[in-house]
């Protein structure tokens, strides 16, 4: 068997990293905790870029540097300035051939140069019939009129530049033919005639001319009509001067003004077939560097392309995707590293929601899957876990029992115990004991029976009661809560499944919410710390599992100032009162008689919260515990597993 390798042409590049969607995920995520919608915040990926994959922005940036490359190096007067100097060289070249002649012929030449006009297009129209002396002179003049055709061509036909280099009396002829055939052509097809026909025949003629290879009339339609617009909006570009002046040059392009009148018919007939085209604007051009009538049109081209992919990469029309971005027009324009960095851009996001990690609402809005939680709250817990020091091995107390879970392990059978017998051993031992004694029966005995060892867990019911004043957000605090919910609730839903965790946060007003509503909650002015109701909520929770390990924990950056009323309304006072104060002592109470201690995690330094989290502390046997933003999920996670026992 032989192998043969050669370079990678085109698809998915096989030696390119795959798409790291744990950290987009992650990247994700912080966003929507900060407050983002999930589509706002899959917007804001795309516009960073992940990793070494540069973003939306930072390819916008590098198109509008090239735009702003391309005005402020170059000018549009470089088939001027070239017509100038070839006229000058004409001249003097004959007058150098017309001053040693004597006679009064060569006088009259002469006389017949000084009247020429000053306009540089009026002199070369005036030279038209002149009867050149000079070789080196009728050369310049000649080439004058080739330069003219060849970028009259160049500016309306793609790649033509090559095709003209060397220009001979035929190939003058050919393009002729070849325009007189395109105009009826098109003429043709805006009067809605059947032009498949014409158009193969048409290919078949004159092909060479079209090195993009238009496959119907319309692409040819679109290609011409994009090239023509651009010539046009060069043209605009200039001053009125030399807009005029490089008119009338343009009837002498290649000695014959039939083909300007041919590519006036044609710019006719695209106006009237692509009218979406952008015919009227222009730019400014400011450097230094002139450009010929083609590189002029192909600089407004370049142009067009700019700022059509602004446009894609801006992504802000309705339905935008990154699949709508021309990645071959960007490579064109910003090299192939651009256009790599776009495509991982587009696999980032089709992954994402391939791998069913953003799920489309009724309304149509993004949304977290619970897929895509469960990665987050892997993150968070480890990131917590690995905060933790000293409790690693030691996060779940268990022993042997008569009730629980099977750990995978079995003991021989002792009197008392309880356990389900292992079948399969037990018919195994006895198989073993009898076959070597009585040879042919299987006879069941007491010792030959193993049981299973279960595992006692021990099952706590956890409220977690989390801050969600406006101070939070403030002070910078939002995001850690949301990180430590998150680690805490993933930890509960994987490792202790028979563990009740309720989320509840409070503000003005307290409620139970679900780990992807708080991932997603928004941060919202509003005044008021109501612990008293949380408090409520947390006892509700404890009751409903009478037989289940209390445990409360709090997350808060400020005292109590706000309570509930019998009839449901929250009472908002600051600073706070007694009444605030005793409400709020009195759940605590009631949950000290339910077996519950309090932990309070007090972010902050408030000197009020501190001392009303000490009277908590007193009051219910709970603890204060003042860890650090980033120590605060590992303050959590550790003091549930310290308290669920």
């Amino acid at each position: 068997m032989s192998y043969r390798y050669g370079p990678w042409r085109e698809g998915p590049d096989p030696l390119a990293p795959p798409v790291d969607l744990r950290a987009a995920l992650d990247a994700l995520g912080r966003d929507i905790m900060e407050g983002s919608s999930p589509s706002a915040a899959l917007r804001e990926l795309l516009r960073r870029g992940a990793g070494d994959t540069a973003g939306l922005d930072e390819l916008t940036r590098r198109l509008w540097e090239r735009r702003a490359r391309i005005q402020r190096r170059h000018r549009l007067d470089g088939t001027l300035s070239e017509v100038r100097q070839l006229l000058e060289r004409a001249l003097e070249a004959e007058r150098a051939e017309l001053f040693p002649d004597p006679d009064d012929d060569a006088r009259f030449r002469e006389a017949q140069l000084d009247a020429l006009p000053s306009g540089t297009a009026a002199a070369v129209a005036e030279l038209a019939d002149y009867d050149w002396r000079s070789e080196q002179a009728r050369a310049a003049y000649a080439e004058i009129r080739d330069k003219l055709g060849q970028q009259l061509m160049e500016s309306r036909f793609q790649g033509m530049k090559e095709a003209l280099s060397q220009v001979r009396p035929e190939d003058s002829d050919r393009i002729r033919a070849m325009m007189a055939d395109l105009n009826t052509l098109l003429l043709a097809h805006l009067r809605g005639d059947d032009t498949d026909a014409q158009f193969a025949q048409f290919m078949r003629e004159h092909g060479e001319f079209f090195p993009e290879n238009p496959s119907t009339v319309e692409d040819l339609i679109d290609a011409l009509a994009a090239r023509a617009a651009a010539a046009q909006r060069m043209m605009n570009s200039m001053s009125a001067q030399q807009r005029q002046e490089l008119g009338d040059l343009m009837a002498n392009a290649f000695g014959d003004p039939r083909l300007a009148e041919q590519i006036a018919t044609l710019d006719a007939n695209l106006r009237a077939l692509r009218p979406g085209e952008d015919w009227t604007s222009s730019a400014r051009f400011r450097g230094q560097n002139p450009l010929g009538l083609g590189e002029g049109a192909q600089a407004m081209a370049d142009l067009a392309e700019l700022d059509a992919l602004a446009e894609q990469l801006g992504q802000s029309y309705p339905g935008a995707r990154l699949e709508d971005i021309d990645l071959e027009t960007l490579q064109r324009q910003l090299g192939d590293e651009a256009g790599v960095d776009a495509r991982r851009l587009s696999e980032l996001e089709r992954e994402l929601r391939n791998q069913g990690l953003l799920d489309r609402a009724p309304d149509g809005s993004l949304t977290l899957s619970p897929k895509a939680m469960r990665r987050l709250g892997e993150t968070a817990l480890a990131d917590v876990l690995g905060g933790l020091r000293g409790r690693q091995g030691e996060r779940e107390t268990s022993h042997a029992g008569a009730s629980g879970e099977l750990t995978g392990a079995t003991r021989a059978w002792t009197f008392g115990a309880t356990e389900p017998w292992d079948v399969a051993r037990t018919v195994r031992n006895a198989v073993l004991r009898t076959l070597s004694v009585n040879g042919d029966k299987v006879r069941l005995d007491v010792t030959d029976v193993e049981v299973s060892e279960t595992e006692q867990r021990t099952r706590a019911a956890v409220a977690l009661c989390v801050d969600t004043s406006w101070s939070m957000v403030q002070d910078g605090r939002w995001v850690p809560m949301k990180r430590t919910a998150l680690a805490l609730h993933h930890l509960v839903s994987t490792r202790f499944r028979s563990d009740e965790l309720e989320l509840i946060t409070f503000g003005r007003h307290a409620s139970t919410v679900d780990i992807a509503g708080l991932t997603a909650l928004e941060g919202v002015w509003e005044q008021g710390t109501n612990l008293h109701h949380a408090l409520l909520l947390a006892g509700r929770h404890l009751r409903r599992n009478p037989d289940a390990r209390p445990v409360v924990l709090i997350v808060t950056d400020g005292e109590p100032t706000a309570h509930l009323e019998p009839d449901g309304e929250a009472v908002f006072r600051y600073p706070t009162t007694a009444e605030t104060l005793r409400k709020t002592l009195a759940e605590v109470d009631s949950l000290a008689k339910l077996g519950a201690s309090v932990t309070v995690f007090m972010l902050g330094e408030d000197p009020s919260l501190a001392a009303f989290v000490d009277v908590i502390a007193r009051r219910g046997g709970g603890r204060v515990v003042a860890p650090d933003l980033d120590g605060l999920g590992s303050a959590v996670v550790s003091d549930y597993l310290r308290r669920r026992g």
